[in-house]
């Protein structure tokens, strides 16, 4: 897939030139692991395409009942479990193997974020109604997802155009959904929503970047990579 020599380092996801110029031999280097190095296909996709999906029909749902029925909601309980969080899990093991920091603790971390949001909802929640003030808890879970964001935020501004975009945009979904929890006003929560839908478009723009300038031998998407 690759015609990069053993010694050329790897240069991860976000690397990508926007640069129209690019000989085909620049792009492999750009685009491509090293099949002679790693064997290993770049998880990036796999893990921004299962972040984005998951995170778009959740927040279909928080935006509220102008786009789907809220009592539908368990309908996130096997995405998050599965696609949400095992996939992406399993591209933050793959990101691991290439030496890849940013991807494998975003993948690993946010894959983790799906399955403890399932066990959360589903397991705990009902347990601590009794007590009340769920929202507070649910409030208080957000935001140190919102901290854990904002630090990959920083990270992402020597990385990619396209890796600070979609940070920036996740920090302030958390950050909405956040204050609309612990305030308890609604429609915070919804524009949280909207946010998070816009959130899963601009991943799923990088999950096809990948696919598909990886698929044509050339770039067709860029993602903005920073000097």
């Amino acid at each position: 897939m690759s015609n990069l020599d053993e010694k050329e380092p790897f240069i991860p996801l976000a690397s990508v030139s926007t640069s129209i110029t690019l000989s085909s031999e620049q792009f492999d280097k750009l685009v491509s692991r090293s099949a002679k190095s790693s064997g290993i296909a770049n998880p990036a996709a796999l893990g921004l395409a299962a972040f984005a999906l998951t995170t778009f029909v959740l927040s279909a749902f928080n935006a509220g009942n102008y786009l789907i029925d809220i009592r539908l909601e368990p309908v996130v309980l096997p995405l998050a479990l599965f696609y949400g969080g095992l996939a992406q899990v399993l591209a933050g093991m793959w990101e691991f193997k290439l030496n890849n920091v940013f991807g494998a603790t975003a993948f690993t971390s946010y894959g983790a974020f799906w399955m403890s949001f399932a066990g959360y909802v589903h397991i705990i929640v009902p347990h601590i109604k009794q007590y009340g003030n769920v929202k507070k808890a649910t409030s208080l879970f957000l935001l140190a997802w919102f901290i854990f964001t904002l630090i990959m935020n920083v990270a992402a501004l020597k990385v990619s155009k396209f890796l600070l975009v979609l940070f920036t945009i996740l920090d302030v979904t958390f950050l909405l959904l956040f204050l609309g929890n612990f305030f308890n006003i609604p429609l915070i929560v919804n524009i949280g929503g909207w946010f998070g839908i816009l959130t899963a478009f601009v991943a799923w723009y990088g999950s096809a970047a990948v696919v598909i300038n990886s698929t044509f031998k050339r770039q067709v998407l860029p993602l903005g990579v920073y000097p």
